[in-house]
């Protein structure tokens, strides 16, 4: 299926009156991702599932590298806690809630670790490996893009 121009200009309507920061959407061979304050909307045909990653953006001219990429560790320990969705991330249930967790917490496998906002809907991201937290790697608030990740349990 091929997407109609008035089909992706609905989907831009949609991000930009939902502050969404990024629409992923597939049909068939065919996927379209548009990134709200992005440069470039690409249509391309999906080769397969694990193919679907989203695409790098390159920073404008002169702006500054995120402060967390300048401050983190060259090899981080642990196994990766990734984000299945694209949102916001949110350490804690509430404003001024104890966050799910913290850096030297045990966790099981299937604890709720943190909250990713999506589309007005909160998300409970549950750990798929036990052990310590080692690393929380987003700042509460966050935008995330799917595959981020966002802790290291070791």
């Amino acid at each position: 299926m091929n997407f109609e121009i008035d089909y992706i200009k609905q989907l831009a309507k949609l991000v930009d009156e939902n502050s969404l920061s990024e629409l992923i959407l597939e049909n068939g061979d065919t996927a379209i991702c548009i990134k709200k304050g992005g440069e470039v909307v690409h249509v391309a045909p999906a080769a397969a599932p694990a193919a679907m990653h989203a695409p790098a953006t390159v920073p404008p001219h002169g702006s500054m590298l995120p402060a967390e990429t300048a401050t983190a560790p060259a090899a981080p320990k642990g196994t990766p806690v990734t984000s299945p969705m694209v949102g916001a991330f949110y350490a804690a249930p509430s404003p001024g809630a104890k966050p799910f967790v913290r850096v030297g917490d045990k966790i099981t496998v299937g604890q709720v670790v943190c909250i990713v906002e999506a589309m007005k809907m909160m998300n409970q991201i549950e750990s798929e490996v036990g052990g310590t937290v080692v690393q929380i790697c987003v700042e509460d608030g966050q935008s995330v893009e799917y595959g981020q990740v966002l802790m290291y349990v070791e």
